[in-house]
């Protein structure tokens, strides 16, 4: 398929293409739908605009969202813990969930049984894929959602999913190749592993091999990668914005040129001390509010991704605006190969060590790939021996990544208040 074939049309013409100041009307609708069912249902919300002074019947539009406090992703894990399982946040019983993901934090994330429930479908049609493809899903289908967000979403569009998982590089070149796989879903730095990997075998990518599109997230696609996938390899390269709580959030279009806001939530950038809504090119938090998510009927959760947005029509015909780049978080949780370590979850491997005084998670970007490094102060330097190897399966165990470990002096660690040092660099 030539790729103008793939960039051409939209998932849902009328909805997508709605003159932006109906789309908002439309949303408001929606939204007092939708605040209603929180307010009602889940008790963690409701105690939410007790909190504010404010009733379900006061949020008419999308400015008035701004009298409610944000609830920030990095606490949910807080939360839960106060009311298990899901922190008061579930709006239904949970016996009527379809599946119950855990998250790296310990933060547990329900799935509902409507159609879509992620609202993935028009993300990835959008973005490009299309009914016939055949997709290597990359993401991890273990206890995470990611993996089976894509799936589910691919299908429901008309593609054949290969659920690759994380991993195992030999053997997801053997598949893209013998089963001429069309697209790859999955981080960016992984796809260069694969592309390495068939190279090294002696392959010609380009030549040998049938992938047309590769739909990215969970890490930052660098300007020069994407150069690299499409100049380089021929492959038609989009990305995409989701999180295990709210599902898809914005993807990009046949423009490439910032990412739309997906259909079915509210999409805010707000200023993190205030909470007030900013105007485009103002660096802000996203938030999302959920529209049609009964089951988890979040209002106002906070992502903790730093961007900004702009308005101005984008040649897709699409009238939504667009987040222009991720800049960056406003807490200490980092995203590592796609998955988000927490600060708790340092301290976790911290305390399983008595040897240990403090540590460090350092993150850096080395040949367009995540490198996570566990910089450790020991109480006696002489106790180090034998200690990296149980220190490595317990850094894996808790932060699900395989990381280096070093011993350095405490004079070594830099910004030492800080349990996760992020020194990745961004074109």
């Amino acid at each position: 398929m030539k790729k103008d074939e793939r960039l051409r049309g939209y998932h849902d013409e009328q909805l997508e293409t709605l003159p932006w100041e109906e789309k908002k009307r439309l949303m408001e609708k929606q939204l007092q739908r939708a605040v209603l069912i929180a307010f009602e249902e889940a008790p963690a919300m409701r105690e939410k605009f007790k909190a504010a002074g404010v009733g379900a019947t006061d949020i008419r539009s999308l400015e008035d969202l701004q009298s409610l406090a944000i609830t920030p992703k990095a606490q949910m894990r807080q939360l839960q813990q106060a009311s298990p399982p899901f922190g008061g946040f579930l709006g239904v019983d949970l016996n009527k969930l379809r599946r119950i993901y855990t998250s790296p934090g310990a933060i547990f994330d329900p799935e509902g049984h409507q159609a879509d429930y992620w609202r993935l479908q028009g993300v990835f049609f959008n973005t490009g894929f299309r009914p016939g493809d055949r997709v290597l899903n990359t993401f991890s289908y273990h206890l995470t959602p990611g993996g089976l967000m894509c799936d589910e979403a691919l299908s429901g569009i008309g593609c054949t999913v290969v659920p690759g998982g994380i991993g195992n590089t030999e053997t997801q070149v053997q598949l893209m190749e013998e089963l001429k796989l069309t697209g790859y879903v999955g981080v960016p730095s992984f796809l260069q592993a694969i592309i390495e990997r068939a190279e090294q075998e002696g392959k010609d990518f380009r030549r040998d091999f049938s992938l047309q599109i590769a739909v990215t997230a969970g890490e930052m696609l660098t300007a020069a990668s994407r150069n690299r996938f499409e100049e380089d390899y021929g492959i038609l390269v989009r990305q995409f914005l989701a999180t295990a709580d709210v599902g898809g959030i914005a993807y990009e279009c046949g423009e490439k040129n910032g990412m739309h806001f997906a259909d079915y939530r509210v999409i805010e950038v707000v200023d993190p001390e205030t909470g007030r809504q900013l105007g485009p090119g103002q660096i802000g938090e996203v938030v999302v509010t959920l529209l049609e998510n009964p089951v988890y009927p979040l209002i106002r959760f906070g992502t903790g991704d730093l961007s900004y947005y702009e308005e101005e029509p984008c040649h897709c015909g699409r009238t939504s605006p667009r987040l222009m780049k991720l800049v960056g978080r406003v807490d200490q949780v980092t995203k590592v190969r796609g998955m988000f370590i927490h600060p708790s979850q340092v301290e976790e491997v911290i305390a399983a060590f008595p040897e240990i005084q403090t540590a460090q998670a350092v993150v850096e970007r080395e040949q367009d790939r995540d490198k996570l490094t566990f910089c450790a102060v020991l109480a006696e330097p002489s106790s180090q021996e034998g200690l990296a190897s149980p220190l490595q399966e317990k850094i894996r165990a808790v932060l699900k990544l395989r990381a280096d470990v070093t011993f350095v002096s405490e004079n070594d660690i830099q910004e030492a208040e800080k349990r996760i040092l992020d020194l990745r660099k961004w074109d």
